[in-house]
């Protein structure tokens, strides 16, 4: 059969474009009219219908499995955190350029901006001795640092390992108000997902740690579900959960109310640590397999991650 003759399909109807041009005809009314005669995996609009919904959400599964095993990466720390802060420069020029324009910022919104660029500062060095320690590992001891993929503190810890030379990793996702990917993922390790599910389920797959900045709904939507996974035995190997800066998250969440309201047990606690420094940051996570190591019960390999 010569495709050529074929309608031309597979030239004219890229899936790689196909959730963006869905997008923008169905924003402007149009539906594109069925055609029995695409190739099935060519055909946007039967990929995207209600009833084929588990074929996406295998496709979202399959597609970074399969590229990360290419690209031979099996650990990871993750690095969650707010979108809206910004680097010291940018902060610093913004707040310069308010004030040269007669707009001058208020002195509570200049010191909230540099509490979260002190934040951007802090992931990207955390960032940077992550990468640094991992330079010129094999396989089996290498660790990878791996965001949502977007701007603020994701930006900042993707830039602190591209600094050192490192890949790094971005899993961002399609939101209602554009998030775009930062500058720092490397272009092969920079991933797409429609499903917060399937995006979820692989920043754990591979998750050695995970290292939580001050944020918002969505960092505390992805700090809980890690603790209750954590709580629940659902990840085989137990995870250090890293909570940076320990007067925002003390003060945002009373975790010792529900110890004493009988929520939680008071050894579920044990399971985050504060830290005010990116090197204690780092050091939390290593002390965290250390005994581990120490006595020889921590899984085939997992010691050499933090030597």
């Amino acid at each position: 059969m010569d495709l050529h003759d074929n309608d031309s399909t597979l030239e004219q109807h890229r899936m790689a474009h196909a959730w963006e041009e869905m997008r923008v005809l169905d924003s402007a009314g149009i539906s594109l009219p069925p055609k029995a005669s695409r190739i099935a995996f060519d055909d946007p609009e039967f990929l995207l219908r209600s009833e084929t919904r588990h074929i996406r959400l295998q496709l979202e599964m399959l597609k970074p499995e399969l590229e990360l095993q290419q690209q031979e990466i099996d650990h990871t720390i993750v690095v969650y955190g707010s979108a809206r802060v910004r680097s010291s420069e940018t902060v610093e020029h913004t707040i310069q350029t308010a004030a040269e324009q007669g707009h001058p910022l208020a002195a509570a919104e200049q010191a909230r901006m540099r509490r979260g660029a002190t934040q951007y500062e802090a992931a990207r060095r955390f960032a940077h001795l992550v990468a640094t320690h991992s330079q010129g590992r094999p396989r089996h001891a290498h660790l990878y640092v791996c965001t949502g993929g977007g701007p603020g503190i994701m930006e900042a810890a993707n830039r602190g390992a591209f600094e050192a030379g490192e890949p790094t990793l971005g899993f961002n996702i399609t939101l209602p108000h554009e998030q775009h990917p930062n500058p720092y993922i490397t272009p092969a390790l920079n991933f797409t997902f429609h499903y917060f599910a399937m995006r979820k389920m692989h920043f754990m797959i591979r998750a050695k740690a995970l290292v939580v900045f001050p944020g918002g709904f969505g960092t505390l939507d992805e700090l809980f579900e890690v603790i209750t996974l954590v709580q629940t035995h659902k990840i085989r190997n137990r995870v250090p959960i890293v909570m940076y800066g320990s007067a925002y998250w003390k003060r945002l969440l009373d975790l010792d109310l529900l110890v004493e309201e009988g929520m939680i047990a008071p050894g579920d606690l044990d399971m985050l640590s504060y830290v005010d420094s990116p090197e204690d940051a780092w050091q939390a996570i290593r002390d965290f397999y250390q005994p581990a190591c120490g006595g020889g019960h921590a899984p085939s390999g997992l010691c050499d991650l933090f030597r």
